[in-house]
């Protein structure tokens, strides 16, 4: 008859096992402990190094190699806007140039045409300040013609006229000097040639004494102002003589002409 042992041999190795377990001491136990560990950490070893070189080995993958091109792009992206932002600003400033041009050139024509208005205004004002000038002058100058006719005509005889000659020649003098103070001048055309620009021949006189177109006498004085003809001078002027015309006329009639 077969026993429970031979119908179950493996429980009695487990058995045996126990009981080997049971009375090894702690020292076995721990030197196991040990040998188990080092055969695990040996075992690891190698599949870590494969990890690892199968890590460098791999190919990138697709998230690595998008990474780059979307930087790329993104910069791309900005350099074209920095681009146009430059393009725009360039063509700005060109118009703010344009514009600075066009302002300063208004400018100048501004300013060149308030210096011609100025120039002009200023000669207006000064040839209407010599019209005012010579027509209160012209107004004046009568009453000197008279002053000068009393001086030379009225002879005084005694000392009552004296007195009366000399009060009206100093009211002669003041006017005088007033006009010599506003730049009037008086002319002098005696002996000189006679001048149009200047003279107004009232008279002509036949004389030897004097070269024909002489002034030989002024009868109304004229003025100036400012290198200006204020009146005319009235004059008289020189014009052949008699003999002069007679011998003339003699000389035209040569033997020559009445042999002819």
């Amino acid at each position: 008859m077969m026993s429970e042992a031979d119908n179950y041999p493996e429980l009695d190795k487990k058995t045996d096992i126990a009981d080997h377990e049971t009375n090894s001491s702690p020292s076995e136990e721990i030197n196991n402990q040990e040998l188990e560990v080092m055969e695990t950490d040996f075992e690891q070893q190698p599949v870590s190094e494969t990890v690892v070189n199968d890590e460098e080995n791999a190919e990138p993958s697709k998230a690595d190699t998008t990474e780059p091109q979307t930087e790329n792009n993104e910069l791309n992206s900005v350099v074209e806007s920095l681009q146009k932002e430059i393009e725009s600003l360039k063509q700005e400033l060109e118009l703010k140039e344009e514009q600075v041009k066009s302002a300063t050139s208004q400018f100048m024509r501004l300013t060149a045409d308030f210096d011609n208005f100025r120039r002009r205004t200023s000669r207006e004002k000064e040839e209407l300040e010599s019209q005012v000038k010579k027509k209160i002058i012209n107004e004046i100058l009568p009453a000197v013609d008279n002053f000068e006719r009393a001086r030379s005509q009225i002879k005084p005889a005694n000392d009552g006229e004296m007195t009366i000659h000399k009060s009206y020649q100093g009211v002669y003098k003041i006017l005088v000097e007033g006009l010599k103070k506003v730049g009037v001048s008086a002319m002098r055309p005696e002996n000189q040639p006679f001048d149009p620009n200047f003279h107004e021949a009232m008279l002509r006189e036949p004389t030897n004494e004097y070269p024909e177109g002489t002034v030989i006498e002024q009868l109304v004085r004229g003025y100036m102002i400012d290198d200006q003809v204020l009146r005319y001078a009235m004059v008289k002027v020189a014009m052949p003589g008699e003999n002069e015309s007679e011998n003339t006329d003699s000389e035209s009639e040569t033997p020559e002409n009445s042999q002819e």
